[in-house]
């Protein structure tokens, strides 16, 4: 049976404690947290946690009241989950729900764990969460080219900046090394797979400087909307910058629009993810391109990108006159790696671009990826 969320008079306070990797204290932290709201006469509830077999983090929830969690079979193995429907039936004041990111199993009634938070946040309960700075979307293709590892299990930068509070918990990349060498982290066998991944001193340092970002970016985002005064640039609420990216039946165009994603968020811009459908001189897309344009744009849809589709068999014109009128500051579009005429036409349609759009800025984004073998996360 599903318990549907009832309207709250309140929505529920979303507080993100965000780190770098795997040991750095997140969830000890949120634990602690919960237990002095308790403390303090606060209805708590553990919606869900994972201990991963650390002793000190198992000891804060002694005394908690836990949510039983939901067991779900798949492919001959049984799987513990947050059980959603529980917790919205139980209506705490307050739920603790561990592992912010996680990819919910086939069968369950969203796909990710976030959308399940924002459930409860919708019922007005407010909740307590963890999350890495490597499972930020717009961040994936750096996480890549600086670690080697694709981060499948990702979450919309929108849902990180809707939250309320986001803390930092931090450790330096020497004492988790430490931990981890202790085995406090995780048993050895897990231990020697986690250094062969995130947990080298170089890639832990650059992990640490994108995660004091983020929460500083996180940090200036809400003052500035705490901010009275108008903006000082046109009218009140409306953005100085807006980003046009060139979007085209290829995998790597998911390089371009995370990118895009994030210089918006930096610019606090509007963002637009457009093709250009060609109706003649063999534009028309056959059906695997269409299938592989239309994940494209579900994709900056999820990411809160508007969405266009273009008619035009001058590309670069199309473009150009969607972006000046939409009064768009700058264009994006995405290096290919190509050779021979191919590769003269694809440069004849950027100079196009920067010849009609002399006015923007126009950005080719480069794909690295090629720089890593297969590997993920």
């Amino acid at each position: 049976m599903t318990v549907s969320a009832s309207p709250a008079s309140r929505r529920g306070r979303l507080k993100v404690f965000l780190g770098y990797a795997a040991g750095v204290g997140k969830t000890y932290q949120m634990l602690t947290e919960a237990r002095a709201l308790r403390e303090a006469g606060v209805d708590v509830v553990i919606g869900y946690f994972e201990p991963h077999g650390r002793r000190d983090t198992m000891a804060l929830v002694e005394g908690l009241e836990m949510i039983p969690t939901r067991t779900i079979e798949h492919r001959g193995s049984t799987f513990q989950d947050l059980d959603t429907d529980a917790v919205l039936a139980r209506r705490p004041r307050l739920a603790v729900v561990d592992e912010f990111p996680h990819t919910n199993l086939p069968g369950s009634a969203r796909g990710k764990r976030w959308e399940d938070v924002h459930v409860l946040l919708d019922a007005g309960i407010d909740v307590l969460t963890t999350m890495n700075v490597q499972h930020l979307e717009s961040l994936n293709d750096q996480i890549w080219q600086s670690t080697g590892v694709r981060v499948r299990e990702t979450v919309p930068d929108w849902v990180l900046s809707q939250a309320d509070e986001v803390v930092m918990v931090d450790l330096a990349p020497q004492a988790l090394l430490n931990r981890l060498a202790r085995g406090v982290v995780y048993p050895p066998e897990r231990a020697r797979l986690a250094l062969q991944n995130f947990f080298k001193e170089p890639t832990l340092v650059a992990l640490r400087e994108l995660a004091m970002r983020q929460t500083a970016q996180a940090l200036d985002s809400r003052q500035d909307g705490d901010e009275a005064s108008e903006p000082a640039g046109g009218a009140a609420g409306e953005p100085d910058e807006r980003i046009v990216l060139l979007i085209e039946p290829h995998p790597r165009s998911a390089v371009l629009i995370r990118r895009g994603r994030r210089v918006a968020d930096y610019l606090k811009a509007d963002c637009f993810a457009v093709h250009v459908e060609r109706a003649s001189g063999g534009g028309v897309l056959d059906a695997e391109a269409r299938d592989a344009l239309e994940r494209l744009l579900n994709f900056a849809r999820g990411l809160r990108i508007e969405t266009r589709i273009l008619q035009g068999d001058d590309v670069a014109d199309a473009l150009v006159g969607f972006a000046r009128r939409n009064g768009a500051t700058q264009i994006f579009v995405l290096r290919h790696r190509t050779r021979g005429v191919a590769a003269l036409r694809r440069r004849g349609l950027v100079q196009r671009i920067v010849a009609l759009a002399p006015d923007m800025q126009v950005t080719v984004v480069a794909d690295r990826s090629h720089r890593r073998g297969a590997a993920g996360t």
